[in-house]
């Protein structure tokens, strides 16, 4: 079935388009009153492990806000989770690992492990929003990237540097790239099930990359990516963000990615610049930028389109969308694009 609005699909393939596509990062959740009313019901990883309500959470964004594509509602530390690492999301705190990967002991009990046995709910929670979206609009699946996984794993929380993280890398190489491995082959595993399943593109998040050197950034992190995108590129469409990883961006403008996406820290002219111009490019309205009066966000959005260029761009924020940004504030954002000329 052809998906009646592809003005996504048509920015990863690099084709010309009226106007650029828009979605928001973190879209389907905690700034709609909607999302708020399930999560008081049900706990997160509920949500995430039931397909109906992980379709329903997925699909609410495109009927209130109304973006030019969906991205599946889950998490990226669903993968540790089938690993054998155990990962609960405390209230008021995030996640938290109880028993971290410390030791090249606690590696070898990782397992890679049968994406089906453990991860099959997200393939049936990709088949129900499928049915939903009525090929409305692309769906869109995602991953953490290694390193990032490896972060909350070794770290066992969240953290402003990840130093226990870095540590364990920089002390136990040997430990963390087998780790580091193990994880790759799984997410490899797992992105591929979700294309069979009927995701569109899929995204690999870096959220930590910047905590990293650019040297060991290729080390630790991107050597790993590129893997995912090596083995997916044939099957769908790959986009890579790495927050912070501006110092990345030539390097994997040269990789079979699709689309990179870009904070707000990097100007549209650098991302270009870096890229060489070709690859599409993905961003990076500051999501604090939502908070700015109405009239103020249009404007920034039409600006930030007139940096980058209509085609080859996805408009996007720069990171996840706040909790406290009022709806109308986040529809103002998607209408400055449908508006664009």
């Amino acid at each position: 079935m052809s998906i009646k609005n592809d003005l996504f699909l048509k920015a990863l393939r690099n084709e010309t388009v009226e106007r650029p596509p828009v979605w928001m990062m973190r879209q389907a959740g905690r700034y709609l009153p909607e999302f708020m009313a399930l999560k008081d019901k049900y706990d997160f990883f509920t949500r995430c492990q039931t397909p109906e309500l992980a379709a329903e959470i997925t699909v609410q964004p495109i009927r209130i806000v109304k973006p030019d594509a969906a991205i599946l509602f889950s998490d990226i530390l669903v993968i540790p989770q089938a690993m054998g690492i155990d990962v609960v999301m405390k209230p008021d705190f995030g996640p938290f690992v109880p028993n971290p990967i410390r030791t090249i002991q606690d590696v070898e009990k990782v397992r890679v492990p049968d994406i089906h046995e453990t991860l099959g709910y997200v393939m049936d929670a990709i088949k129900l929003t499928k049915e939903m979206l009525n090929d409305e609009v692309p769906l869109i699946g995602f991953a953490g990237s290694p390193w990032t996984i490896l972060c909350y794993a070794v770290e066992g929380r969240g953290s402003k540097s990840f130093d226990i993280a870095k540590g364990f890398c920089f002390s136990q190489p040997e430990a963390a790239h087998a780790l580091l491995q193990k994880i790759t082959d799984t997410t490899i595993a797992y992105l591929k099930e979700k294309v069979k399943a009927g995701v569109n593109a899929v995204q690999i998040f870096d959220s930590w990359g910047g905590m990293l050197s650019p040297v060991d950034y290729q080390e630790f992190s991107w050597k790993y990516i590129n893997q995912i995108i090596e083995a997916l590129a044939l099957e769908t469409h790959v986009i890579v963000f790495g927050k912070g990883c501006w110092f990345a961006l030539d390097e994997m403008a040269k990789s079979k990615a699709s689309a990179l996406g870009v904070d707000w820290t990097c100007s549209p002219r650098n991302a270009r610049y870096l890229t060489g111009g070709k690859i599409t490019l993905q961003g990076n309205f500051d999501p604090s930028r939502l908070l700015s009066p109405i009239p103020t966000i249009k404007k920034m959005v039409h600006e930030m389109i007139d940096e980058f260029g209509k085609d080859n761009y996805i408009v996007n924020l720069g990171h996840g969308i706040l909790p406290h940004v009022p709806v109308d504030h986040a529809k103002a954002f998607i209408e400055a694009v449908k508006e664009y000329k």
